[in-house]
């Protein structure tokens, strides 16, 4: 049996505006600590650019700089091969 569409149905989703927000800019942690390089050994602060499911996180999540992104990329895979660091986070439950 079809449902009749009310008049708040048939005008679609509107997005909500928000009055002159823009979003945050996010800066560069390794420009703005003067980082010279970046450690593989450091796992601690390599966590902070990963997700709980071992993924390396964007720039524009993360707000690196390319420079910066790619030399963190290049630790964080130099981190798994050495095994400080997972390839895989959390392990969803069995199918």
């Amino acid at each position: 049996m079809a449902r009749k569409k009310t008049s708040s149905q048939s005008k679609g989703r509107r997005r909500r505006e928000r009055p002159d927000r823009r979003p945050r800019r996010l800066v560069c942690y390794f420009c703005t600590e003067k980082v010279d390089y970046i450690d593989y050994k450091d796992t601690a602060m390599l966590r902070r650019f990963m997700s709980d499911r071992a993924k390396i996180r964007a720039r524009r999540v993360t707000g690196t700089c390319g420079r910066h992104q790619r030399e963190l990329a290049t630790a964080i895979k130099n981190g798994r091969e050495l095994a400080l660091l997972p390839y895989t986070g959390l392990q969803g439950e069995s199918r």
